[in-house]
């Protein structure tokens, strides 16, 4: 019970059913009253005293009290129908009474007294003093550190005549964007909430003064300062010249500065190519950083025809401290189509050497060339004499063939003179007999005084058939790796197409001879058999 309550009047209905005599007491249920209604005392016959008498409709009039189990009602009326039988009996009723109020109840619905003090401010004149009048910020909102997120630019308006704010976005051509004009309708933001309205539903309902705290007026508005509205934080950079007149005018303000918010744009990152990890072609490695999907470099299609199954040769020395390598040879072969070098061993028996291909087509850079500029060795770098560098492998070359001679008499510009005076001069020293060491050597071996003497003799026999000036060359044609052997099969198709005398005997041992192997034949010993 509060302290407002002193008593309490509750209106009830007394019934009583002439049928036997019994009554009931019953309170009309209202709603949210706080207290328990309804039916007070269930139908039964009521005493009336100590000595067991029950009460009798004759007991019953307006403007008496009833006691029953110690509570005392008060009746005040009567309805028609409890009227007209009680006269009808000659009983004489009482006039009706006025039924009590209960004052609780009517304390409650008197309205709550409200405490407002009186506001000086006039809306009107506000209204009247700056309509139209209106202050235009502009603003930039940066979401740059957020997955996709951009810097876009806002106009902010704040009305004076009512201090409510407007937001508008400001668009480009072809900017990707929908053309929605307007970021936030005009209304007042708030700028502090009240602790409990923090979990307002503010996307449903309106807030009101009750919620606010404090709202966002004109002074917020500073160029050069941040502030964040509905969860974004606005940066000011620039205002209109009235916004600049009003401030200093109205706040003595008159520094607004006019902040450039343009991002200049990084200066572009020069792409280095990484360092050359050895594998392919210099170029080819390269098209792995100027795409992502790597194309093939291009290629000179007029060279490939041109030079197409034009090969130089060239016998090398391996330069080594190793004893063992001193008395290997190589077999270098320039492809003048694609500038590319294939490097070739032969096989040399019981010399514990594996021979064959040591290196396959490639180009070959020049020491101490860079990556960005590779040089690459050409054939004007090939004489006798050169020292050639391989992948950190020194040759020097010994020996070239009459075509390559050619080739340099018929292309002199890209030779120094030095370089064609040494082939010239060693291809000259070839066709004379052999040296003193070489005879030393061949009186040391006999099978090699054997082949030495077979080729002798065939020499004698066969010099003067038509097919010794281009028998070499015919086998440098097939034979596209240097390695100076061919197939067996192969061998007698280029020998039947010179009118090689095959059958004859002593071509026959010398082939025999020659023989490297069940499918290989040596054609350079086989050549010397046809040269002066």
């Amino acid at each position: 019970m509060s302290t407002e309550e002193q008593y309490r009047i509750r209106q009830v209905n007394i019934y009583y059913y002439l049928e036997d005599d019994s009554m009931s007491v019953i309170e009309p249920v209202v709603e949210n009253s706080g207290i328990p209604q309804g039916k007070l005392i269930k139908r039964q016959r009521l005493a009336k005293n100590d000595r067991g008498d029950h009460y009798h409709w004759k007991d019953l009039n307006r403007g008496i009290n009833i006691t029953i189990y110690g509570k005392t009602f008060r009746v005040v009326d009567c309805d028609q129908f409890t009227q007209v039988f009680l006269e009808s009996q000659g009983i004489e009723l009482n006039p009706p009474e006025k039924m009590a109020l209960d004052p609780y109840t009517e304390l409650r619905k008197q309205p709550l007294r409200k405490y407002v003090t009186p506001s000086d401010f006039d809306q009107l004149k506000q209204f009247l003093t700056f309509d139209k009048q209106v202050l235009r910020f502009y603003a930039i909102w940066d979401d740059t550190d957020s997955m996709y997120g951009e810097c876009r630019t806002y106009i902010i308006h704040y009305y004076l005549m009512d201090d409510t704010v407007e937001i508008r976005e400001v668009h480009e051509r072809n900017d990707g964007r929908d053309p929605f004009p307007l970021l936030m309708n005009r209304q007042r933001m708030p700028k502090v909430l009240v602790e409990n309205a923090k979990n307002f539903p503010q996307c449903v309902l309106e807030i009101s003064d009750q919620e606010v705290l404090e709202w966002y007026t004109a002074k917020d508005f500073i160029v050069g300062k941040s502030l964040t509205i509905l969860g974004r934080t606005f940066f000011i950079y620039d205002c209109d010249p009235f916004t600049r007149r009003y401030y200093k005018e109205k706040f003595g303000i008159t520094d607004l500065p006019c902040i450039d918010v343009n991002k200049q744009e990084p200066p572009p990152v020069k792409q280095e190519l990484p360092p050359y990890n050895g594998f392919g072609l210099v170029e080819d490695s390269a098209q792995n950083c100027f795409a992502l999907i790597p194309k093939a470099p291009k290629k000179d299609v007029i060279k490939m025809l041109v030079n197409d199954n034009k090969v130089l040769r060239y016998l090398a020395a391996l330069e080594s401290p190793i004893p063992e390598d001193k008395d290997r040879r190589f077999v270098f072969s320039y492809f003048l189509a694609t500038d590319m070098i294939s490097i070739f061993e032969p096989p040399v028996r019981n010399s514990g050497i594996i021979g064959g291909k040591y290196l396959g087509r490639t180009k070959v850079v020049k020491p101490y060339s860079t990556v960005d500029n590779p040089i690459y060795y050409g054939p004007s770098d090939f004489f006798i004499g050169a020292v050639i560098e391989v992948f950190g492998h020194r040759f020097i070359i010994l020996d070239t063939d009459e075509y390559v001679l050619k080739y340099m008499e018929s292309n002199a510009a890209q030779y120094s003179p030095e370089a064609l005076a040494s082939v010239q001069k060693h291809v000259r020293k070839l066709e004379a007999p052999a040296s003193e060491s070489e005879s030393k050597q061949t009186e040391k071996d006999p099978g090699v005084q054997k082949l030495e003497a077979l080729i002798d003799t065939v020499q004698k026999q066969l010099k003067d058939h038509s097919c010794k000036d281009n028998i070499r060359e015919a086998f440098q044609i097939y034979d596209k790796e240097a390695s100076g052997y061919v197939d067996r099969d192969m061998f007698f198709k280029i020998c039947e197409s010179l009118n090689v005398p095959v059958d004859d005997s002593l071509v026959k041992e010398l082939i025999r001879m020659c023989s490297h192997g069940e499918g290989k034949i040596n054609y350079y010993n086989f050549v010397r058999a046809f040269s002066n």
